[in-house]
């Protein structure tokens, strides 16, 4: 074999870290392997300078030898290094065992756990009103749960589970093919490492039946759309026993007829009629709280927004609670009789004349700049 330098061989650097070689040596392993290159001599020697190169440097106390001395720390029986052989070291399937594992769920045939109940979600849809005050509800909900016959265990009572005889309890098997071992999760107890022989006649070997819970959900004040309430650990029972999951409400808000909610304030609108937005006066608005008055300001055009400090929505996460922002729109009076039609045509007649601007100063600078726009185009 030659005496390349070990670091060359394996193409990492000297202070390469022991995942970094055992990445290199995989990749070259693979390249170079006798099963993947028959009758080929000289892959079979790089193969062995490969994986000599591999032992000496995973092994600390060899790696630390070879920095100092190099190939002379293993002549003459110095360190007990190993030649080029195909025996003595790891397994070549088990130096693939911690890449595949990660995949096939390997490594050292562990017994799979008893799986954790799922999780469920429950859709719940609320009035603003509720949603604002917060309210408690009670919800029905379908689920697994332990079983009570068998405490959860599958087994009839008296009776008890027992080891898989095809994976002696590990829960999984090996599968080699080539220079590959495989880890599956066992064919007949499903990685559970035990088979139950004599089932409980209620849940007939799950350990869970289903069963409709009724919950007593309490809402806090100010949550919204979009906001998820967590019961913990009543989701679906986990198998064999294992912990339950939890449940998920999901809180939709209906629309209101009055209010729309903005975060965690509120909008709404306010008639006002002709007389009232001319002249000024008072108005009713409704609040979550009760009705309040709002006072009116002569000459008010509509549209406009008024803000009521602390009658929005107390925040679900603390803080300051949000305001009522009320825009008040000016209602056109309709079914008029013939004497309202004449009055107010009077009343128009004497908005005009020169004194029409004062009067009107919306239209009158609607109408100037509609003007100022088509002379721009004509000239």
């Amino acid at each position: 074999m030659s005496k390349r330098d070990l670091y060359e061989v394996l193409s990492v650097a000297r202070d390469a870290s022991e995942r970094d070689i055992k990445k290199a040596y995989k990749r070259l392993a693979m390249k170079f392997h006798p099963d993947r290159n028959q009758g080929d001599a000289e892959s079979a020697e790089k193969f062995k300078e490969v994986k000599y190169a591999y032992e000496i440097l995973t092994d600390d106390q060899k790696r630390a030898a070879y920095d100092q001395y190099g190939h002379a720390a293993f002549e003459q029986g110095g360190m007990g290094g190993g030649g080029g052989g195909f025996g003595g070291g790891a397994d070549f399937s088990d130096i693939f065992g911690d890449v595949f594992g990660d995949i096939f769920g390997g490594g050292g045939g562990r017994q799979q756990r008893a799986q954790r109940g799922s999780d469920l979600r429950y859709n719940m849809e609320l009035t603003l009103e509720e949603a604002v005050r917060g309210c408690s509800k009670e919800i029905l909900v379908p689920t697994l749960v332990g079983c009570d016959c068998c405490d959860g265990s599958g087994a009839k009572k008296g009776s008890s589970a027992t080891t898989c005889g095809t994976c002696h309890g590990a829960g999984q098997v090996q599968m080699r093919q080539g220079f590959f071992a495989v880890q599956q999760t066992c064919p007949h107890c499903h990685g559970r490492g035990q088979i139950i022989k004599d089932p409980c006649d209620k849940c007939h070997g799950e350990g869970r039946v289903e069963e409709t819970k009724t919950l007593s959900v309490k809402i806090p004040a100010g949550v919204d759309t979009g906001d998820r309430i967590r019961l913990t650990g009543e989701g679906e029972a986990g198998e064999q026993g294992a912990p339950a999951g939890d449940l998920y409400v999901q809180v939709h808000v209906k629309e209101h007829h009055i209010f729309q909610r903005e975060g965690n304030n509120l909008h709404c609108e306010v008639p006002v009629s002709f007389t009232m937005a001319a002249l000024g006066g008072e108005v009713e608005v409704p609040t979550l709280d009760g009705r309040v008055s709002l006072k009116v300001p002569a000459e008010m055009q509509t549209g406009r927004m008024f803000r009521m400090r602390g009658k929005g929505v107390d925040s679900v996460r603390g803080g300051l609670r949000g305001d009522l922002i009320c825009k008040l729109v000016v209602e056109t009076p309709v079914h008029l009789s013939k004497r309202q039609k004449e009055l107010l045509q009077e009343l128009e007649e004497t908005f005009g004349g020169k004194d029409a601007s004062k009067h009107k100063p919306k239209s009158e600078g609607f109408f100037n700049g509609v003007k100022k726009f088509f002379d721009d185009l004509t000239n």
